[in-house]
């Protein structure tokens, strides 16, 4: 799990020390457990659990009259799926590989349709995200750009907190990519700063900083992306369905950026301080760390050769994401072609290629990366099981379903718009795709607030902040979702839990304060 730790290239430092001083390195290798103990063998309890629940869904179940047998039975294996996801009966990797070939060999799916999710674009740019993230430790950059953090805000960890999350607000609107953000940004520094001061992943340490400072990021990315039209490429896919719908917002990006900035920028001044006490950091006060950090920035000296390589090729890759919006909307989010033919995961392959050639890494470097090629067999089974519920028509019943029932009550508006806002919201526990879900229910879920009498541009708007605000919900809930958890700083119990009272954290934000904003606006 610690695989990111590679020594920097030339001759860099140790590692920032925030209690005021720098730790040797270990004189003696680390000791090798015995074959016997490193084995790890099935959780019988959680294996019981997880393949129960999907039995009884299949077989005790009453089947809905409208829901294929093929659907029906994948619900099934998915949500299996997902319990062993959570319960880790198995390594995550291997158990969405059993549940993926449990649908091929019922013959749920076939091959094809079972592993078509692998060519996803975005799960390679996650992929290609981490080998960024290696890059950036191994020529030592992510070291300086974490010790320039420290030296700014590094008095206490809620400072650092702040400070990341609103360095990414400010790029937000010109990276319309919250994947590439996290995974070409962010997260390399997070780990450069919680490793500085011993904080690894998947170890007890990871409390002291890292876990704190990836749940942070995760959940404020989320108020980011909503607070700006271009932050997040669902925010314009959403639009273009809702004129399809036959809502029409006018002048977009004001309109949009008016009726977020109070409650975003609220969730996003409060998010920081209520994850630091609710998931709270070990390591709190680190009044000599400034000091510290002057002196280990110049000790590293000036910038070494690699480091400006990553340097100008995460430019390179920055630039070509932020130039490569076409004004065809909707072509842009669904297939991600760009404006000068590139689109972002071919933009981040090109950098990846670039830093091979030049040696900044080498394939050894790539092949090592464990946690990368864990995170494309889980993230694109799940994306692949979520996407086949979508095309056999098992989505739509639910959202019909929805609806049946809204009808049978006499709802006002006001109330309407609730019920429908939470369903919306929280159908994406179905979801390993925020892209995805706005197509497959974005449409209908509109229609059903114009039906329920909720205001027009209100109904589009809010369809559309919340599809950003449920990319924290679980880890394969958004690309940045499966970024930051596959760093190992925080365990599948903690992502739940955190994800789902955040959601209600946002719930309150957004409708208290955005209520308020929106009749001052006169949207409803």
């Amino acid at each position: 799990m610690g695989c990111l730790c590679s020594k920097p290239q030339g001759q860099a430092p140790p590692p920032l020390s925030l209690q005021g001083s720098t730790s040797p390195p270990s004189s003696s290798p680390p000791t090798t457990p015995p074959v016997a103990e490193s084995r790890k063998s099935v959780k019988i309890i959680p294996l019981i659990i997880s393949i129960s629940i999907g039995l009884i869904v299949r077989f005790l179940v009453p089947k809905p009259a409208k829901v294929s047998m093929q659907a029906w039975q994948l619900f099934a294996i998915f949500l299996s799926t997902i319990a062993g996801l959570v319960l880790s009966p198995l390594p995550v990797g291997a158990w969405a590989f059993l549940c993926l070939t449990i649908a091929i060999i019922t013959k749920t799916l076939s091959f094809s349709a079972a592993f078509g999710a692998f060519t996803n674009e975005v799960i390679w740019l996650i992929v290609i995200s981490f080998f960024f993230a290696r890059g950036f430790v191994k020529t030592g950059l992510g070291d300086r750009v974490a010790n320039c953090f420290v030296k700014w805000l590094g008095k206490s960890t809620l400072g650092l907190s702040y400070g990341l999350t609103f360095s990414e607000v400010l790029i937000s609107p010109a990276m319309p990519s919250t994947t590439a953000r996290a995974g070409g940004i962010y997260l390399p520094i997070i780990k450069s700063l919680s490793l500085s001061v011993g904080s690894q992943p998947g170890h007890p340490s990871s409390r002291k900083l890292g876990a704190y400072l990836v749940q942070s990021q995760l959940q404020s990315a989320g108020n980011s992306s909503a607070l700006f039209l271009t932050a997040a490429a669902q925010n314009m896919l959403g639009l273009k369905l809702a004129e399809q719908v036959g809502v029409i917002v006018s002048n977009q990006w004001v309109t949009w950026f008016k009726a977020a900035s109070l409650p975003a920028l609220v969730s996003l001044l409060l998010s920081p301080f209520v994850l630091y006490h609710l998931y709270p950091p070990e390591m709190k006060n680190t009044p000599d760390a400034p000091s510290v950090a002057r002196k280990r920035l110049k000790d590293m000296g000036p910038v070494k050769r690699d480091e400006w390589v990553m340097i100008a090729t995460m430019l390179l890759a920055v630039s070509l994401w932020i130039s490569g919006r076409k004004l065809d909307l909707i072509r842009s989010c669904l297939i991600h072609q760009e404006a000068l033919g590139i689109a972002s995961v071919v933009a981040a392959m090109l950098a990846l290629s670039i830093l091979l050639l030049l040696g900044v890494l080498d394939w050894d470097d790539c092949l090592s990366e464990k946690l990368a090629w864990d995170t494309l067999i889980w993230f694109a089974v799940v994306v692949g099981m979520a996407g086949q519920l979508t095309t056999l028509g098992f989505i739509t019943w639910v959202s019909n379903c929805v609806g049946d029932f809204l009808q049978s009550f006499s709802l006002s508006w006001p109330a309407a718009f609730g019920v429908l806002q939470a369903s919306y919201f929280f159908i994406h526990y179905l979801f390993a795709s925020q892209t995805a879900h706005v197509g497959a229910l974005y449409s209908a879920f509109l229609a059903m607030h114009l039906a329920a009498g909720v205001p027009h541009v209100l109904s589009a708007l809010a369809l559309s902040y919340n599809t950003n605000l449920f990319g924290a919900l679980t880890h394969y809930s958004s690309g940045q979702a499966a970024v930051y958890y596959g760093a190992g700083y925080v365990g599948l119990p903690d992502v739940f839990r955190v994800g789902f009272i955040m959601a209600l954290f946002n719930a309150v934000i957004w409708i208290s304060v955005g209520l308020f904003w929106w009749k001052i606006w006169g949207l409803y």
